[in-house]
C-alpha cells in the first residue's frame, strides 16, 4: 500500500511526469523483487542498508552502470523520505549513504558554424514543414527549452506585446523567455502556414502535425537529428545538445551564470555549473593561443 501511496504522491501532490513517475515504480519494482528473491517474508518498510548494499552489489555485478544505480538509490532515497514523513518508518536506511562515483559526463555542443549550416538549410526550405522545422531549430537555439516544454507550447503562451513566450518547466514551473526578432519573425511566418492547414485538431497547442495534431518528442527527436546529421559528426545530435548549445554559446560570450540558470528553468545553480565545463575549456584554449608566456622558450 505504501508503495500506491507514495506514487500517487509523485503524480498528484509532486506533479511529476509520467515518464519520471514511470521510472521511480519501476526502481521500486526492481528493488522490491530482489527483496522478495532474498525474504519473501520482508517487506520494504524493515529493510536494513546492508541488504540495500546487497542490491547495490548486485546490481553492479549485472553491469549496469554507476550512473545508472545511483538513479535507482535517488527513486529509494526519496521512497523512504516519504515513508519517514508519512510515519511509517522511524529511520531511514539510506541516511548515510554516499553515491557511487561516476566519471564526468560532458556533452558536447554544436558549434556556431555547425548551427549556421543547419539554418542555412532550413532558411531554403519552405511551405508548412519547412517553417515549422526552422522555428522548432531556432527556439530550442534560441531559448535552451527542453524538448517536452517545446511540445507542449500553446498559442496562449505566445506574447506579440512583450515579444516573450512562457515556458512551462519541470514541476509546473512557469518561465517567461524574450524571443530574438529573427525567431519572432520566424514564429509569424509559421502561423501563417498552420493557418492554411486543411483541418486542425489540437487548435490550442503551437506546434501540429501537418494533419493538425499535437506534435509528439520522437518526431521532434527525428527532426533535429536528420538536420543535424547531414552538418555534424558529433554522436549526439538530439535536442538536448541544442540545450547545452545555447547555454554554452551564451556563457562563452560573457553572460551571467545566474542569468543562464533562470533562462534554463534549472532549480539551482549547480545544475547550470556543469555548461561551464565547455567555456572553461575555450577559454584555456584562448589563454594559451593569446598570452604572452606561451611563445617564450
Amino acid at each position: 500500500m505504501s508503495q500506491k501511496a507514495f506514487i500517487e504522491f509523485l503524480d498528484l501532490e509532486k506533479n511529476y511526469s509520467p515518464h519520471t513517475v514511470l521510472a521511480y515504480r519501476r526502481d521500486l519494482e526492481l528493488f522490491s523483487d530482489f527483496i522478495q528473491d532474498t525474504d519473501p517474508t520482508l517487506g520494504l518498510e524493515k529493510v536494513n542498508y546492508s541488504l540495500i548494499r546487497n542490491w547495490i552489489v548486485h546490481l553492479v555485478d549485472s553491469g549496469i552502470s554507476n550512473r545508472s544505480i545511483n538513479r535507482k538509490i535517488s527513486s529509494l532515497k526519496a521512497y523512504y523520505r516519504f515513508l519517514l514523513k508519512t510515519g511509517s518508518i522511524d529511520q531511514n536506511p539510506l541516511a548515510r549513504h554516499k553515491a557511487l562515483k561516476t566519471a564526468v559526463k560532458l556533452q558536447v555542443p554544436f558549434s556556431k558554424e555547425e548551427m549556421q549550416e543547419v539554418m542555412g538549410l532550413l532558411n531554403a526550405e519552405a511551405g508548412f514543414k519547412g517553417t515549422r522545422n526552422r522555428l522548432m531549430v531556432e527556439l530550442f537555439y534560441a531559448t535552451g527549452m527542453r524538448r517536452a516544454e517545446l511540445v507542449n507550447l500553446q498559442l496562449r503562451d505566445i506574447s506579440r506585446d512583450t515579444k516573450s513566450i512562457k515556458v512551462l518547466g519541470k514541476r509546473s514551473k512557469e518561465r517567461i523567455i524574450p524571443l530574438l526578432p529573427a525567431v519572432f519573425d520566424s514564429l509569424n511566418q509559421y502561423l501563417k502556414e498552420r493557418s492554411g492547414l486543411e483541418s486542425i485538431q489540437d487548435e490550442s497547442y503551437l506546434f501540429l502535425s501537418e494533419k493538425g495534431r499535437k506534435i509528439y518528442e520522437s518526431l521532434v527527436y527525428r527532426v533535429i537529428n536528420s538536420y543535424f546529421s547531414t552538418t555534424s559528426e558529433k554522436v549526439k545530435r538530439s535536442p538536448h545538445i541544442l540545450r547545452h548549445t545555447f547555454a554554452t554559446h551564451l556563457l562563452n560570450e560573457g553572460a551571467d551564470l545566474n542569468a543562464v540558470k533562470e533562462l534554463l528553468g534549472h532549480a539551482s545553480l549547480a545544475s547550470t555549473q556543469v555548461y561551464t565545463h565547455n567555456s572553461i575549456a575555450q577559454l584555456k584554449s584562448i589563454h594559451k593561443k593569446a598570452h604572452p608566456r606561451n611563445s617564450e622558450d
